[in-house]
């Protein structure tokens, strides 16, 4: 299968591509909802979605941490999409450059397994995925027997979202934070918006985070990793 998933924790899948280059292996994560499942990021495109994640068919909010390449590949199979404002061109195809597509396109290599015989990536294109809803700070999606927040976490993109279950204490950060060198030399990426997002998160409780890549976090290892960024900008105090 093209998806390589494994449970989390209860009714909540990390999903990724493994024939993908790791600079563009995103993590697609799924929760199921008692009246709605949430849908969060959606790899590179390079085969549809449908069938291969963990939906359980109910309803489906589909909602992308931010508006790159390796997120939103496959946003534009979801009639119910939703993201965060500042990054709406970029989801709606009018700004390639603030997705990277390019960048994936001429990558050595991006796909190390291609998913039928002839496929190349220079005949690749990113689909225009436009929001029919925009998100911000505060936001809540109800999926019926849980909820979470949309927090907003800038750094790494413009309008970089994460989502928060306070009840069971889940957190879904994009590429806000994870457990890998953090990027913040990118078009659109801002350090001192990444300094008040690690300033935020570096005494943010929760039990369980899964990043945009990388291994699965605790708590500690969040505030830690968030810490070790501050110290390496000289914002630790």
């Amino acid at each position: 299968m093209w998806l390589e998933r494994s449970e989390v924790a209860p009714g909540i899948w990390r999903s990724e591509e493994p024939a993908v280059d790791p600079m563009f292996r995103a993590a697609l994560v799924t929760v199921r909802g008692r009246d709605a499942d949430l849908q969060v990021d959606f790899g590179c495109g390079i085969v549809p979605l449908a069938g291969l994640l963990p939906l359980s068919g109910a309803p489906v909010i589909a909602v992308a941490t931010h508006a790159h390449v390796d997120h939103i590949g496959g946003f534009h199979a979801f009639a119910d999409r939703r993201g965060h404002a500042a990054e709406a061109a970029g989801f709606a195809g009018q700004d390639p450059a603030a997705t990277f597509e390019a960048a994936f396109r001429d990558w050595p290599d991006v796909v190390t397994r291609p998913p039928h015989p002839g496929w190349r990536a220079a005949d690749w294109h990113l689909p225009p995925a436009p929001l029919t809803a925009a998100l911000a700070e505060g936001d809540r999606i109800d999926l019926g027997d849980r909820v979470f927040t949309v927090l907003h976490l800038p750094g790494h993109s413009p309008g970089g979202i994460g989502l928060f279950d306070a009840v069971d204490g889940v957190l879904i950060s994009g590429d806000a934070i994870y457990d890998a060198l953090l990027i913040d030399d990118l078009p659109g990426a801002s350090v001192p918006d990444y300094i008040a997002t690690m300033q935020r998160l570096r005494g943010f409780e929760c039990r369980l985070a899964i990043g945009g890549h990388g291994p699965v976090m605790d708590g500690p290892r969040l505030r830690a990793l968030a810490e070790a960024y501050l110290r390496r900008k000289g914002a630790s105090s």
